[in-house]
């Protein structure tokens, strides 16, 4: 049987109060939100914080909603209410394209976007898709409040920006007209981790490519491909023009070999997958695919 280091347990009532207990707690102290992530490290005692600070009762941070130019979604939203967003499913179908192939049904009922993004697991899906829709997440602690890109907010395998006494409290999704996007996985079975996945969006002008983002999960520690996204800035949107951007994609990637796969095999993945991920958003994005 495994079980957990002893620990102590606070439940937070509101962020104000999470905030302080996180700062009367100090650095031993870790936040819990759907705990899939958290509990098993402390069951195999690779983590072994000395509090948690439980914050499922910060109804405040779950909610989506609809800004004009963009979309926010609290920190505390769960899985299931992001798969079930019609809006979010109309103006970002890449989420639902990654949702449907996160884990099974227990735990996208209790797993939320602010946990996945925190947790900062190099194979993570929303850390790719919310890459390639060019998100970026707010923190606050006590002093204030810090908006972030994805770039910044992550800064390796489960290290994010977050610093001691701060919560990840929302994620800010830009939205664009005439826009499209999608994400690719390969699993070894329903639910589980990738052996490598790509997230694409583009924002279309006519037939050229305005502005794109692509992010690939499980292949290395940095996501984004500068390359490919630079490749596809004015390029008409065509097979070779997202072969190319594959190509560049696949060749920035770093993944390592282990029982999913050998690096060739999951750098071929990554070339496809990106290049499928950017034929499928450009589809819709000019309404030829839902």
């Amino acid at each position: 049987m495994q079980v957990p280091a002893p620990f102590e347990y606070e439940r937070a009532s509101s962020v104000e109060d999470a905030l302080a207990l996180l700062e009367r707690l100090g650095p031993d102290a870790r936040v819990i939100a759907g705990g899939h992530s958290l509990l098993p490290m402390m069951k195999l005692r690779l983590a072994a914080p000395e509090h948690l600070v439980d914050i499922n009762d910060l109804r405040e941070l779950d909610y989506i909603s609809d800004e004009g130019g963009e979309v926010r979604v609290g920190a505390m939203t769960r899985h299931r209410a992001l798969l079930e967003s019609a809006l979010l499913g109309e103006r970002f179908p890449i989420i639902h394209d990654a949702e449907r192939v996160i884990a099974d049904p227990l735990v996208r009922n209790r797993g939320t976007i602010g946990g996945a993004l925190c947790q900062a697991d190099p194979s993570e899906d929303l850390s790719a898709v919310c890459a390639a829709l060019g998100a970026s997440v707010v923190v606050r602690g006590r002093d204030g409040e810090r908006v972030l890109d994805m770039v910044e907010f992550h800064r390796g395998p489960y290290e994010t920006a977050v610093a001691d006494g701060e919560l990840l409290v929302e994620v800010r999704i830009p939205a664009h007209e005439h826009a499209g996007s999608a994400y690719e996985k390969v699993e070894r079975r329903a639910g589980d981790w990738a052996v490598a996945a790509a997230g694409a969006a583009l924002r279309m002008d006519g037939g050229t490519i305005a502005e794109a983002g692509i992010a690939l999960s499980a292949v290395g520690a940095s996501v984004t491909s500068e390359r490919a996204v630079a490749s596809l800035r004015g390029a008409t949107a065509s097979e070779e023009a997202f072969a190319e951007a594959g190509r560049l994609a696949a060749e920035d990637c770093s993944p390592t070999e282990d029982q999913r796969g050998d690096v060739a095999y999951k750098r071929h993945l990554a070339q496809e997958l990106t290049t499928r991920a950017l034929r499928r958003a450009a589809g819709r994005a000019l309404r030829q695919e839902a």
